[in-house]
């Protein structure tokens, strides 16, 4: 899976070192706070990030990395931008602008919200491999379904994006450029032929899995099988944290 591991950087760090179901708990944990957590409680907020740009730096790494791969909320900033000029409520002037005050809370909210989470994410895709999420999803019970999907669609994802770009090469090779209307027809076409050679090499996979004695389950297990005491105290510190945050800003602020 190393083709499509692309947001993992190997390292030594102590984060890197924990167990992928310890450090999967602690991502849900820490983002269910996130979101529990009272829009008007700025510095809560503030003391979110500071908490996750500590722990990149503890895994060693880069602020210039983690910032490049923040720009997949640019969809969440650009509404949340929206949301002061789309909100009704009462007026508050900024300069030459007149936004509404409950939509300027509520963009606040999808923004902060939602960096703060992807940030979570972020850390636990650079300090876990693909393989170890998925060994750590199936030592928590998950689905053994869902883990063999998941496991390969992203096995083979790159070779249906590798298609479809090499189709689409094809096509502007003979002049036909996808961009126009009129065109789509041969775009639809194109589709349907990936989705059929996509069907028939699952095929060809299942068959030869099933031929190598398959049984059913991936062999996803990785390391020694539970997590210590110590493993567990030290990936919930945070996430206790921040629940206790988010606790206190609901109840007394």
């Amino acid at each position: 899976m190393n083709a499509v591991d692309g947001l993992h950087r190997p390292g030594d760090s102590p984060i890197h070192r924990l167990r992928p179901q310890v450090k999967i708990v602690a991502l849900v944990a820490f983002t269910c706070a996130i979101a529990a957590t009272p829009r008007e409680a700025v510095w809560a907020f503030g003391t979110y990030a500071a908490l996750l740009l500590g722990l990149f730096a503890l895994a060693r790494v880069p602020l210039t990395w983690l910032l490049s791969r923040s720009l997949v909320e640019s969809p969440f900033l650009v509404l949340a931008l929206a949301f002061p000029f789309m909100v009704e409520g009462p007026a508050v002037h900024l300069g030459f602008l007149t936004v509404s005050e409950p939509g300027l809370w509520a963009g606040w909210n999808l923004l902060a919200k939602a960096t703060l989470g992807v940030w979570a994410a972020l850390l636990l895709s650079a300090t876990t491999p693909i393989a170890g999420v998925l060994a750590g999803l199936s030592r928590l019970r998950c689905p053994e379904i869902l883990l063999q999907i998941t496991a390969f669609a992203i096995r083979y994802a790159h070779l249906t994006v590798a298609e479809v770009t090499q189709m689409r090469l094809a096509r502007l090779a003979r002049c036909d450029d996808p961009r126009f209307l009129w065109q789509a027809g041969a775009l639809a076409r194109s589709l349907g032929v990936v989705f059929i050679r996509s069907f028939e090499r699952g095929e060809r996979v299942w068959q030869s899995m099933a031929a190598r004695g398959y049984t059913g389950r991936l062999p996803l297990e990785v390391g020694p099988a539970p997590a210590s005491a110590l493993q567990w105290s030290a990936a919930l510190a945070a996430p206790a944290l921040a629940a206790g945050i988010a606790t206190w800003t609901a109840v007394f602020a």
